[in-house]
Parts: structure tokens; sequence; C-alpha cells
């Protein structure tokens, strides 16, 4: 292949194309459990966290509810990822693990929004949320109807691996996708380019900006104990009783069981089953959806 500027034209526009029906088909899941929130600078600040309103008889005069501040902010960061393109490759129409290469460029772009939820999932034992304490945690504070502060969990400790419920059926999901700047391929082929003069090679590089941050606790349960009835059960019923301040029920309703393949069998067998194995009827039947994600375990 001669280079030239129409033979390098026609090039990115085969590569453009290959990268973008690439990110187009790839499935991703992370806007289950994450909310996309646009981003306008290089952070945002969520205050409202845990100011959770509700509706009062209207006697008098109004009752303003002022927002309880919290800093909590998620500041945006860049993420890219570059790869090279030897000259004498194009030139000798050796293309073909080049194009195999530029798809997985676009497979992988579209599934970082799913590593970065995910690893953040995985790291709520570890990490604040809004109200200072670990995004999963056993002493959430939170003030009850006599007036008075208490602790609440959700979280259940263990050895096993991590399995989480969620309640995702809320405007606001268990984790924040923050996106300040779309994913975008960009191409160095200019001869003039330093990268084409000095190493004879062209670069495909993608790179965007963005983060993650936690959503309200109340829509979470993580545990590493192990993944049975009773084990499930229990973190359904804690889900269901929290409460905003003053005790007022949250009425949470987890829809949704995340796993690594480790506990894939047990989750099957947990929801999916008519039948216990001693033949009684499941009560856990087609509860909630199931989600397995290989970046869990």
């Amino acid at each position: 292949m001669i280079l030239n500027s129409q033979t390098l034209a026609a090039l990115k526009t085969s590569f453009n194309k290959l990268f973008k029906d690439a990110f187009n088909e790839t499935k991703t899941q992370y806007e289950r459990i994450a909310t996309t929130v646009p981003s306008s600078s290089a952070s945002n600040t969520y205050g409202w966290l845990g100011t959770l309103p509700s509706l009062r008889e209207w006697i008098g005069d109004r009752s303003i509810q002022n927002i309880k501040e919290h800093d909590y902010t998620i500041k945006n960061k860049d993420f890219e990822t570059t790869v090279a393109v030897k000259v004498n490759d194009i030139k000798d129409d050796n293309l073909g693990m080049y194009s195999i290469l530029i798809q997985d460029l676009g497979d992988c772009t579209k599934r970082h929004p799913d590593e970065l939820v995910f690893g953040l999932l995985k790291q709520g034992t570890s990490l604040k949320c809004y109200d200072k304490q670990n995004f999963f945690d056993t002493d959430h504070p939170v003030v009850g109807a006599d007036g008075k502060e208490a602790s609440v969990s959700n979280y259940q400790s263990g050895s096993k691996p991590a399995w989480f419920l969620l309640c995702t059926k809320r405007r606001l999901k268990p984790i924040i996708y923050q996106k300040r700047e779309n994913y975008e391929l960009v191409i160095k082929d200019d001869v003039k380019d330093e990268n084409v003069f000095h190493r004879k090679e062209i670069l495909y590089g993608v790179d965007g900006r963005g983060n993650v941050g936690f959503g309200l606790w109340q829509l979470a349960f993580c545990s590493q104990a192990e993944l049975n009835q009773a084990n499930f059960e229990a973190a359904y019923k804690a889900m269901r009783s929290f409460t905003r301040d003053q005790g007022i029920p949250l009425d949470i309703k987890p829809d949704l069981l995340v796993f690594g393949p480790s506990n894939t069998a047990a989750a099957e067998a947990l929801i999916n089953c008519e039948r216990l194995s001693n033949g009684a009827s499941n009560v856990n039947y087609h509860k909630v959806d199931l989600m397995e994600s290989g970046l869990l375990d």
C-alpha cells in the first residue's frame, strides 16, 4: 500500500467505523445500578444526599425541611488508552491484526464504566459515602422517631465472596456515574506528527473524563456471609426496615441480587428454583432479578 493522504484518510474512516460498531454492539451492565449524572465542571458536590423529604398534612404554616448539607464531592478524572500502528505494517497491507485491535479498543471503551461502577461497589466496605461512614457499614447514623441517633447497618460480615442486594427502581441508584466528557477516538496520523516522523507509528487513542461515587447507602446491602436463604432473607428484611430521619419508613424494596461467578450457582438455586432441595416451595422464587458480574470475584 502506498502511504499518502488518500490511503490514510481511508484507513481513518475504516478504523473509525470498526471502533464505533464495536462500541455500539458491546453490552454493559452499569446502567441498572448506577445513575448517570452529567457534569460541566471539574467536580460535582452532592450536598443534598441524605436529605429524603416526605409530605405531611398541611396545618398552619408550611414546615420548611432544611437540606442537611453533606460535603460529598466527586472529582472528575481523565482516562485514556492508546495503541500504536507501525507505518511499515500499513505499507505492507498487514492490517488484519490491527482491525481486531481497534475493535477490541471499542469494546473495552464501552465497558469502562462497568469497570468503574462495579469496582467502586466492590470497595464499598472501605470507602466513605455522604455520611462519612463506609458505604457498607454497621453504624450509619439515623435519627429515630424519638429524636435520638441510632446506628443502622447495611453490611453483613463474613469470609465469603461478597454479594449485593440492591434497590434500582428509584430515581437515584446506589452508584453515581458522573460523565464529564464522552469517550472519543483520536488519531494522530499526520506525517508531521512526531510519532510518525521519529518512530514511524500512527497513534490511535481513546480518552474520556468522568468518575463514579456513591449514592444512598439505604439502596444497597453487602454481605460477605454465605449466599443462602437465611442470609438473603436477613439482608432483604434489613433493607425493608430502613427509615429516613424521624423514623419515617423509606419503603425500600430490593429488586436485584448482584454477585460474582463464584456465587452464581447459589444465587440461581436461591432465586430461580421453584422448590427447595427438600421439596418445599421456595418463598424467594423470582423475588429479585439476578446479575452476575465477572468484575466482582
